[in-house]
């Protein structure tokens, strides 16, 4: 049986107290690597090749760096985070002999995750905003900031999973390696699917990432269609999913 309460948002307040102590570098972490792609690739390679499908190759781009920036903060927080507050600082051991439940504990690192993939997605838009290519229609932009959360739910939730299980932090690389990388890749972040090899044309609707994208490049091109409530449901469902089975698997290793 599910035991989840408001205790929920102490799990995450306490995340949010340690996390202002180290805010500034955190912050720097979070933007470095995307802002990288963003400015070498976006502007460095696009003054080369144009564009895809009617937009620049820096609009083409942010669109899909918002997404992956957001999956980076996610991941790595409900992997890496959870784990040292796990088995080296014994924090949940802590927390479950108050009246915080496991479910609790889980659900707050995920809606923790979600926080750092909502901060990540929002340093990312406003440097796409800065360079001219976010959009700026409040609609849209509510949207877009709604579908960072969704990513920060989503892959926080299969993150944890992972770390339901992991026999120590090394084990991550694998996960990260066979898992994150060739979706990173291959989702449509960097480059069009359309011409790629039917398999991988295939294999990327079963991609949670590729259906995000998909969206956050509509969104950023102004556009609202009926078939991206389909792309939408192909991101949250399996989240929704994992969200029950993290649940369920951390509950036994906390108490275990």
């Amino acid at each position: 049986m599910m035991n989840l309460s408001y205790r929920i948002y102490h799990v995450w307040k306490r995340n949010l107290v340690s996390y202002k102590r180290y805010i500034i570098p955190t912050l720097l972490v979070s933007l470095g690597e995307p802002l990288f792609f963003l400015l070498a690739l976006g502007v460095g390679l696009g003054s080369y090749i144009g564009g895809f499908g009617g937009i620049s190759y820096l609009k083409f781009l942010a669109s899909g760096v918002i997404i992956i920036s957001a999956l980076f903060s996610a991941t790595f927080e409900c992997l890496y985070g959870t784990f040292v507050r796990m088995v080296h600082e014994k924090l949940f051991s802590a927390l479950i002999v108050t009246p915080v439940s496991c479910e609790d504990i889980v659900a707050g690192e995920i809606a923790w995750g979600m926080t750092r993939a909502g901060i990540s997605g929002v340093l990312m838009y406003i440097v796409s905003l800065f360079l001219g290519v976010a959009p700026t229609n409040p609609i849209i932009v509510i949207l877009l900031f709604l579908l960072i959360l969704s990513v920060g739910f989503v892959f926080s939730s299969f993150s944890m999973i992972i770390t339901s299980f992991a026999p120590h932090i090394d084990f991550f690389s694998y996960y990260t390696t066979l898992f994150i990388t060739p979706m990173f890749f291959f989702s449509g972040v960097f480059f069009p699917l359309d011409k790629m090899p039917d398999i991988i044309k295939l294999s990327s609707n079963f991609i949670p990432l590729s259906h995000a994208v998909i969206i956050s490049r509509a969104l950023f091109m102004g556009i609202v269609y009926p078939n991206l409530i389909w792309h939408f449901l192909a991101l949250i469902v399996p989240g929704i999913i994992a969200f029950f089975a993290a649940l369920f698997l951390m509950k036994r290793r906390i108490i275990k």
